[in-house]
């Protein structure tokens, strides 16, 4: 299983981004997915998770009622659809996929068999 994260860059404070994980694996919509981020100096921090059929997410509170989560099965893709961005939104943003997950919505990175390469987002104020 391959993920391949994208739709990282610069934007300017209040603006919106939207990630894209694209996974190459046979069973995709079996996964639950998430995406974490890692800000530089600082330990990778859970972003967001979404069940198998996009009925559960799960978002941090710091970016609940600003980011979005949502899957497209039919295209074996995931999204992160970011607004309000804040400066300290900046990081690297990796996606991540749990092969057993079904129904959950895992906040833990350990739960998650395959990480994508990363997105750099860079918001400035």
């Amino acid at each position: 299983v391959q993920l391949q994260a994208s739709g990282g860059g610069l934007v300017q404070a209040g603006g919106p981004l939207r990630l894209t994980c694209a996974v190459f694996g046979r069973t995709f919509s079996r996964y639950a997915m998430g995406w974490f981020r890692q800000a530089p100096g600082k330990e990778r921090e859970f972003v967001a998770s979404i069940s198998w059929d996009g009925g559960k997410a799960l978002f941090s509170d710091s970016v609940k009622g600003r980011f979005t989560i949502s899957r497209d099965n039919t295209k074996n893709t995931v999204y992160l659809q970011m607004s309000s961005l804040k400066p300290e939104d900046t990081a690297v943003y990796y996606c991540a996929a749990d092969p057993d997950g079904y129904y959950r919505t895992p906040s833990v990175a350990g739960a998650y068999e395959y990480w994508g390469q990363g997105t750099l987002v860079t918001v400035s104020s």
